[in-house]
């Protein structure tokens, strides 16, 4: 196949131009299976954050030691939180190295691994090392899918199909309690409930066999002709052309960078200091403003509301697990066509409003109460309206922001960092909520989430730019004008460092 490869043109200007070349969420299979097979990652990734809540119940049976300390039982669910940040921290540069399908078939297997090690775990400590090797496993995924599906997505598209992995992740907490109801009244019960998380892993790794490398990661290691045969099982030839011509405008810019990154090379450069803040910024509050308090604690808090049956707790917390993967549905279709940028302020506005509702119904609750009375089903109401404005916009925003903000080159390494930024904003709440609850009581603790939300408002705003229907070259070029000025003042100042650089 011959092609002419011209100046790249922008996205918004030759599909305005050509509106039949562009593409809907499920207009190309090829690209929606790709998709769906890298999301698996993302179903490992909610599977293991809501299954270890009902193991726990069972591995304290079965170990004595472990019901008798509370550290070990934090460990226990702690330490794939630890693995977790590992892996993402090195996913970056395994990503930039070996490339994305490597990257989540070594996942897979580390996953795998881990569930094996944790079913067949003769004593804690055994079991510990398994949480481990699934945390590094999952913290690696979480990187490696958003990059994977957005290097290989159009850009009208690229938000709904990088959320779909956001569905995955809550389809998978779902799943998780689905699980944890079905292995019950089963031998083994904590086994079956940890070792069937293997099953997935399993799966993505030979559909993975099947799927190609990114194009763009590629094209950028100069294996243009592989690029290019990915590249036309997803466009037409007119738009074929069209994706190149970027693909060879970002070969040419990157050609004058360095051919290798280190993470300080990231706070060197002005403009990804901005980039990077933008991106990490958004995962720290997507956990400091409550969201897997919510998933971890959500039986528990039903409970603090006056429900104190356990059934009834884990029926609403089941519910609230399925609200919140139809509400990531709802957030692929948003944010493509409403924008990044709006999608979370009016999702931060809506968290703002029900941890409101949910600080007033725990300050008002009598204590005597048994049934949970009006406050208690004020409490459940909150619980429920949280995740309706979160799970469309902040479940999916940050990582669909942090898979296109980001140069090629340094693309693995800052999704790498800024996962971390999650992974570690995770642990801290998961850790500190129970805590602060008890000293400063959980409607205290509800207000905090409430400032904190106002705070990601004002953040959101200032910091994070609108990248809806960009190409990458173009939202590289916003990190330029923000860092130097205009797009002409950015030229001067690169071609001033250039000359610097050479003198």
């Amino acid at each position: 196949m011959t092609l002419t490869i011209h100046s790249a043109p922008g996205s918004s200007g030759y599909l305005d131009m050509y509106p039949e070349r562009r593409m809907s969420y499920f207009g190309n299979p090829y690209i929606l299976g790709l998709t769906l097979t890298a999301g698996i990652g993302g179903l490992l990734f909610g599977y293991d954050t809501g299954v270890i809540s009902g193991a726990l119940l069972y591995i304290k049976d079965d170990f004595q030691v472990v019901k008798q300390s509370s550290f070990l039982q934090e460990t226990i669910v702690s330490m794939a939180l630890v693995g977790a940040m590992i892996g993402a921290a090195s996913g970056g540069w395994i990503n930039d190295y070996y490339g994305r399908k490597k990257a989540t078939l070594f996942a897979d297997v580390v996953f795998a691994a881990g569930a094996i090690v944790m079913a067949v775990a003769p004593d804690p400590y055994v079991l510990i090392a398994g949480r481990f090797l699934v945390g590094l496993g999952v913290g690696v995924a979480s990187v490696t899918a958003p990059v994977y599906i957005a290097e290989a997505s159009p850009s009208e598209v690229r938000g709904g199909l990088v959320s779909t992995n956001v569905l995955m992740i809550t389809g998978g907490q779902f799943l998780s309690y689905l699980v944890n109801s079905a292995f019950t009244q089963v031998p083994g019960t904590w086994r079956w409930m940890l070792g069937v998380s293997g099953v997935p892993a399993v799966v993505q790794f030979g559909l993975m066999l099947f799927m190609p490398e990114s194009p763009r990661w590629l094209y950028m290691k100069n294996r243009k002709e592989e690029a290019i045969q990915v590249l036309s099982k997803m466009y037409g030839i007119s738009r074929l052309e069209d994706e190149i011509n970027h693909l060879s405008a970002a070969e040419e810019e990157e050609k004058l960078q360095k051919d290798t990154i280190s993470y300080l090379d990231v706070f060197r450069s002005k403009e990804m200091r901005l980039a990077f803040f933008a991106g990490a910024g958004l995962q720290a509050f997507q956990q400091f403003t409550g969201i897997n308090t919510v998933m971890y604690y959500s039986p528990t808090i039903v409970q603090m509301a006056g429900f104190s049956s356990n059934q009834l707790a884990l029926l609403l917390s089941l519910i609230v697990a399925a609200m919140n993967a139809a509400g990531t549905v709802v957030g692929i279709y948003f944010i493509d066509h409403c924008g990044r940028k709006k999608l979370a302020l009016s999702s931060l506005c809506g968290v703002i409003v029900s941890l409101i509702i949910l600080s007033v119904s725990f300050l008002k609750q009598s204590d005597v109460s048994t049934d949970g009375g009006i406050y208690g089903w004020l409490a459940v109401l909150g619980l429920a309206l949280y995740i309706a404005f979160f799970a469309p916009g902040m479940g999916p925003v940050p990582w669909t922001v942090n898979s296109e903000i980001y140069p090629q080159q340094y693309r693995g390494i800052c999704g790498g960092m800024s996962a971390t930024v999650n992974w570690i904003s995770n642990l801290i709440v998961a850790q500190t909520f129970l805590s602060i609850a008890e000293a400063a009581g959980t409607g205290v603790t509800f207000l905090i989430l409430a400032g904190i939300a106002v705070l990601a408002v004002v953040f959101v705003i200032v910091f994070v730019p609108e990248t809806q229907g960009l190409t990458f070259s173009e939202v590289e070029q916003i990190w330029k004008e923000r860092a130097w000025g205009s797009s002409r003042d950015s030229n001067n100042m690169e071609g001033l460092l250039e000359q610097g650089s050479r003198s």
